[in-house]
């Protein structure tokens, strides 16, 4: 479950983010004075428009590299429009179930992707109708039906501003029966706003994989009151906060763009390197951290280990670096299951 967005992705310079009060590498909220954006950058040389939105992402990226038709299924909410439509019939060719809630007075969402020319670059949400899920759609019998189905449970954190209740629902239900429950941290804002930060800890308990990157996790920290900035040890104590299911331990998996990745589990830490890229051959991060948990997942629900799954990981968003957006080829051609 998550927010499903259309992308809106172009090639921006620093006075376009000067103007919009953005950073790079930096995930927002859209406020007033960004809605002007979304129509500027749809007159920008090269524009695209992709179907997104966190956890959407993520999930194609994992059926992708399955490559089992109806192996994976996504909810959230969209208008009653063409681009609600075009994400539908996209995902759908991809092979995954979508089950979207529709509200018909509501646009479908969107995200500005202000790509910078060395690759970085800054993500503005405009949930629109991806902000209004309601856990009722969850709950009808077919839906219910699928969370009961599934062996693997993941959101985005960013789904907790759109239905906290949709993710707590999930997160009980995961640890009452035993399955994974999996939430990307997904921005530091999330855990900077202490309405947010107040859902996060309260679904943390229940959340048997996180991922996030470097940042994010000093965030964490930072939300927290831990002295410290060091990824590897946010990861361990992450790792070690108190968790609802005990049938398993908590593991917690940090990407650092470049650096290898941090995995804390079981008391234990990995780091697993990444596969490098000429820097000519990046084209845009956006949609990497993305690729790299469907990867993992992919490997997960295989009953991989936490290298395997990694390695997953790695391809995905070393794949996704090199093209425009969260996009991929046809097959996973150059991965080989272990």
């Amino acid at each position: 479950m998550g927010n499903p967005l259309l992308d809106v992705s172009a090639v921006i310079d620093q006075s376009f983010l000067d103007k919009y009060g953005l950073d790079k590498n930096n995930q927002i909220l859209a406020e007033d004075k960004h809605q002007p954006m979304y129509k500027e950058m749809g007159h920008l040389p090269g524009v695209e428009y992709i179907p997104g939105g966190a956890t959407q992402n993520s999930i194609r990226i994992a059926q992708w590299m399955l490559q089992v038709a109806g192996a994976t299924s996504y909810m959230g909410c969209v208008g009653k429009d063409d681009f609600g439509k075009k994400m539908s019939e996209i995902a759908t060719k991809d092979g995954v179930n979508v089950r979207y809630m529709i509200d018909a007075e509501t646009a479908t969402g969107t995200c500005g992707v202000c790509v910078s020319k060395d690759g970085s670059r800054s993500l503005v949400a405009n949930l629109a109708a991806a902000n209004n899920y309601k856990v009722d759609h969850l709950k009808e019998k077919d839906n219910f039906a699928l969370l009961e189905q599934a062996r693997i449970i993941y959101s985005a954190g960013f789904f907790l501003t759109a239905s906290a209740e949709s993710m707590l629902t999930a997160a009980k239900h995961a640890a009452a029966n035993n399955k994974v429950y999996c939430v990307n941290i997904s921005a530091p804002f999330l855990l900077q706003v202490p309405p947010f930060k107040k859902v996060f800890t309260e679904t943390m308990p229940y959340v048997d994989y996180l991922f996030g990157n470097e940042t994010e996790a000093e965030a964490f920290a930072e939300s927290e009151g831990w002295k410290t900035k060091n990824t590897t040890e946010i990861a361990a104590k992450i790792a070690s906060l108190p968790k609802e299911n005990g049938a398993r331990c908590r593991t917690v998996v940090i990407t650092q763009g470049a650096l290898p990745t941090v995995v804390a589990s079981q008391g234990k830490i990995v780091h697993v390197p990444v596969i490098t890229l000429e820097k000519e051959k990046l084209v845009d991060t956006n949609g990497a951290g993305d690729a790299f948990v469907g990867g993992f997942l992919s490997q997960l629900v295989a009953g991989k280990d936490v290298q395997e799954c990694c390695r997953a990981g790695n391809f995905a968003a070393h794949v996704v670096i090199q093209r425009s957006g969260c996009t991929f080829p046809e097959k996973p051609t150059g991965f080989m299951w272990a």
